[in-house]
């Protein structure tokens, strides 16, 4: 295996979501996952009445025909309850799953207890944290750990087996300081924590894992097979702790979405049923022609904050949710030709040959 064909096995496919270099990359990543949801829905709406004022200076909309802005109004009246009406469907779909009987409830105890035991049986403590920053930052400690144990087990020995082996602990090495350093200046309970662990390359790496003990494993001295399986271990504990973290976060981001939605819903109603109103004379327009485009472009910018909020909150959650769709080692992001491994059946020693 050469060097070149090395680095393109076992480095580049599954790379981190968080490495971003171009300027668009970090702009969409900002829209779409880091920036706070309020601010991104306020800007939607500042974007709409700064539309709606820049189009009356071109000529190109005009707010003095009563007939058509009061069928507007009424259609955004409309509108704006059938989104109230969906969003207190979702918030009925979320407590929906906070019912549960008995049973149920021990099950789901007995469950996240054995997880906490695996993860402090991982990482030789007491107990693991309570904090899901800090639990995330002992597993990522714990792939660390075992990633470097498995390079110093295959010092020494030939270039054809050390080579891809330690390429691959350098690469789970430097992955795993990077999302640690993310972590370290994370506070409890922000989002920062779970979009690091969400772009955290876990799936890539158990696929690289699981293909060097099928190749290497009666190899490995008995040192390198022990971290090798904890390494595997580890990894699994950390996919299982995203999948939590992620479920829970994303049942109280659209509880928060829901209240929101309600707070905004009315004023926007009201606002909808103002424009109306405001063009309910016979003699036209109860204010005057210069302040009538301001007023109604800010009235349609309230009427569309509901609709502002469901766009940024779905941004974010649709983005999380396509990032982690496949649980394990699975990387459906792949097109079948892109390898990395060119692995044919009952063919062991093909197992491991890198793709062209």
């Amino acid at each position: 295996m050469g060097s070149s064909e090395s680095d393109e096995t076992l480095e580049s496919f599954g790379a981190d979501i968080g490495k971003r270099t171009r300027s668009w990359t970090r702009f969409r990543e900002w829209l779409l996952v880091e920036a706070d949801r309020l601010f991104v829905a306020a800007l939607i709406s500042l974007g709409v009445f700064v539309g709606l004022l820049g189009l009356n200076e071109l000529g190109i909309v005009s707010f003095v025909n009563d007939d058509s802005i009061t069928r507007l109004a009424g259609g955004m009246v409309a509108g704006t309850f059938s989104l109230v009406t969906l969003v207190v469907s979702i918030n009925q779909l979320i407590l929906s799953r906070e019912f549960a009987a008995a049973g149920e409830s021990e099950s789901q105890l007995e469950a996240v207890a054995s997880f906490r035991q695996d993860a402090a049986d991982l990482a030789e403590v007491p107990a693991s944290p309570a904090s899901p920053t800090r639990l995330l930052e002992l597993l990522v400690q714990g792939i660390y750990d075992r990633a470097e144990t498995l390079e110093a087990a295959v010092d020494g020995h030939d270039d054809e087996f050390a080579t891809p082996v330690t390429r691959y602990a350098n690469s789970v090495q430097k992955r795993s300081r990077r999302i640690d350093e993310t972590l370290e200046h994370t506070k409890f309970g922000t989002f920062r924590a779970v979009s690091a662990a969400v772009g955290y390359n876990d799936a890539w790496q158990l696929y690289a894992a699981r293909h060097i003990q099928g190749r290497y494993g009666e190899r490995l001295s008995r040192e390198g097979e022990e971290s090798l399986e904890e390494l595997i271990d580890a990894l699994e504990l950390f996919g299982i702790a995203r999948e939590h973290f992620k479920t829970t976060y994303l049942q109280r981001e659209l509880t928060r979405f829901s209240q929101l939605t309600i707070y905004c819903g009315v004023p926007a109603i009201l606002a909808a049923m103002l424009i109306g109103f405001i063009y309910a004379d016979l003699a036209g327009p109860a204010i005057s022609i210069d302040t009538l485009p301001w007023v109604v472009s800010a009235l349609v910018a309230v009427v569309v904050s509901p609709l502002a909020l469901l766009t940024s909150f779905i941004l974010r959650t649709a983005t999380v949710t396509r990032r982690t769709a496949s649980v394990g080692p699975m990387l459906p992001q792949k097109s079948p030709d892109e390898g990395p491994f060119d692995v044919t059946y009952g063919d062991e020693g093909s197992a491991g040959t890198p793709s062209d």
